[in-house]
């Protein structure tokens, strides 16, 4: 029997709360791990095509006996192709390595520093527009290039994913998109396994019969309109990360998980980041 997976939502389109990360799994593994995810009951799959994967994950959702329609599949564009015609074309090459007609979200990855951004979310409208996604965001926007975004934006934008777990406060970035609608996806979810080190988290695992990884999850997704995106190739992981639906946090335990923040925090940086909100 697979995990029934609740969903929020990204401008009217229903998103699994969790989903699978795909960043750095390739060939024959990525259509397995892929495979696998969507028998366990994974409905939400998050690619990009600087994971240079679409193609197996397309595979591996082909292989599937899930109905497309079923499913949501994100995808990402690069800043190297956020110039108008580029992102049209880079939209456009990463459905036909999916070999699929439509993704459920399309978004920018990284913000650009040499493309103004509203040149690309002009073309970030019309990838919808065209039909070649349901629904279109961004990722690794700070509370002033989200204002940005929608102000400039003739259609909804559905979601910012951005790094996100117990170590990283994200505030501000979390009220910005919650004021416009927008949802909030959560990558790098379990901070690279540091919060199976946590005693913390580990104390709160213990009292509910989980593990700190489930426990982290759940903190995230029990959080209004914020889903997570771990990844991982292991079936024993995958099943134990859709664990985090079966369980709810105390408010004082959602609290004592926050707490956690501090203001070295996050684990990602990118050439293309942007100056971040400051951490609180």
């Amino acid at each position: 029997m697979t995990v029934k997976v609740p969903t929020i939502d990204a401008a009217g389109v229903a998103m699994p709360a969790i989903g699978l990360g795909t960043w750095d799994l390739r060939g024959a593994e990525c259509v397995k791990v892929v495979g696998e995810a969507i028998g366990l009951g994974y409905r939400h799959i998050d690619t990009a095509a600087m994971y240079a994967n679409e193609r197996e994950v397309g595979e591996g959702i082909r292989a599937s006996d899930v109905h497309r329609g079923d499913l949501f599949v994100t995808t990402k564009v690069w800043p190297d192709n956020l110039a108008p015609k580029d992102l049209l074309r880079s939209a456009g090459e990463s459905l036909e390595r999916l070999g699929l007609a439509y993704v459920d979200l399309f978004l920018i990855h990284w913000p650009s520093r040499t493309v103004p951004l509203v040149q690309s979310i002009d073309a970030l409208c019309e990838v919808k527009r065209r039909g070649w996604a349901r629904a279109i965001g961004v990722a690794n926007f700070t509370v002033a290039m989200v204002e940005e975004a929608v102000a400039r934006a003739v259609e909804p934008l559905a979601c910012n994913q951005i790094e996100y777990h117990p170590y990283l406060s994200q505030t501000r970035v979390l009220e910005a998109c919650r004021r416009h609608g927008m949802a909030v996806t959560a990558y790098c979810p379990i901070a690279r396994g540091a919060v199976s080190d946590d005693p913390v988290i580990q104390e709160i695992a213990a009292r509910h019969g989980r593990t700190p990884s489930q426990v982290a999850l759940r903190w995230l997704i029990q959080q209004p309109g914020v889903a997570a995106i771990p990844k991982t190739a292991r079936r024993e992981r995958l099943i134990e990360n859709l664990g985090a639906v079966e369980f709810s946090l105390t408010e004082a335990e959602m609290a004592r998980i926050a707490g956690l923040a501090r203001p070295d925090g996050r684990l990602i940086e990118e050439d293309n980041a942007p100056v971040w909100d400051a951490a609180e």
